[in-house]
């Protein structure tokens, strides 16, 4: 099965970034097919003609090929004439009129799920600054596969006829608050606000009848609360949230306030009972 439409969004937004971080003219790239040791290229930018369009990379051939097999970046100045790689998508390459070519892989829990490539129409060397912010933009497309993997597996155990076990609601409200953190330094504002849906319909899975909205907390005050829910100190909980210790105290306490807390812990205990945490 193809890359769902979330992941094609952040493939899509990535290369973008990659392009206006490097100024190459072309950058595409796509995700590894379930069940098939091949990549097929999904999105493309800068290019202008379709001959990279849905083209299916197997493990092995060709310079993505090669970077899906060893897990590393790799980049070839003139594509056509390297002998650093298999030669099974030249005329691809050579009707979108492509020379320098690099390309790194994504790479989750040590699996290779897609690769990105950037490229000049001209035979010049690609230097360290091109490969390493295609190799940022890998980085932001793997840290939202991690995201949704989990919010994934999450959602299937709290779905579970049983509910999950003590354990498992241990899991879910750890990652309930790594995805409320994650989503902020996610830049797609579309995969961002899928993450922070999925994180409302797992504190939802508590009590599906109230929301952070009907008691007035703010999403902000919502990403405090979760850190302090899995024990973070305001210390841990600013630096994972990314904000000034003393912000988080401003957030906790208004949250506090709101849910007519007095102590830290009954604030979380609320807030779970709200339907705001899992």
């Amino acid at each position: 099965m193809a890359a769902d439409a979330a992941e094609a969004v952040e493939v899509r937004g990535a290369l973008v970034r990659l392009r206006r971080a490097t100024g190459l003219p072309v950058a595409f790239g796509g995700l590894v097919e379930s069940g098939r040791p091949q990549i097929r290229i999904s999105e493309l930018s800068g290019n202008t003609t379709t001959a990279l369009s849905s083209l299916a990379v197997v493990s092995g051939n060709g310079l993505g090929g090669k970077v899906a097999a060893l897990a590393r970046p790799c980049a070839v100045t003139d594509y056509s004439a390297s002998r650093r790689i298999s030669h099974e998508y030249d005329a691809a390459v050579a009707t979108e009129g492509l020379k320098s070519v690099l390309a790194v892989p994504v790479v989750v829990r040590r699996r290779v799920r897609g690769v990105l490539y950037g490229a000049l129409r001209s035979a010049q060397p690609l230097g360290d600054r091109a490969l390493s912010a295609a190799v940022d933009a890998a980085r932001d497309v793997e840290q939202a596969l991690v995201a949704r993997d989990e919010a994934r597996a999450l959602l299937t155990a709290v779905r579970e006829p049983a509910g999950p076990s003590d354990a498992a609601w241990e899991q879910v409200r750890e990652a309930h608050g790594t995805l409320r953190a994650l989503a902020q330094r996610i830049e797609d504002p579309a995969v961002r606000a899928e993450v922070l849906e999925v994180c409302g319909r797992l504190a939802g899975a508590v009590s599906p009848e109230s929301s952070a909205a009907s008691v007035g907390i703010s999403p902000r005050e919502v990403d405090v609360l979760s850190c302090v829910a899995v024990g973070s100190t305001n210390a841990v909980a600013a630096e994972r949230l990314g904000l000034r210790p003393e912000t988080v105290k401003g957030y906790l306490r208004s949250a506090m306030r709101k849910l007519g807390a007095h102590t830290r812990w009954e604030a979380v205990v609320a807030a779970r009972r709200a339907g705001i945490l899992p």
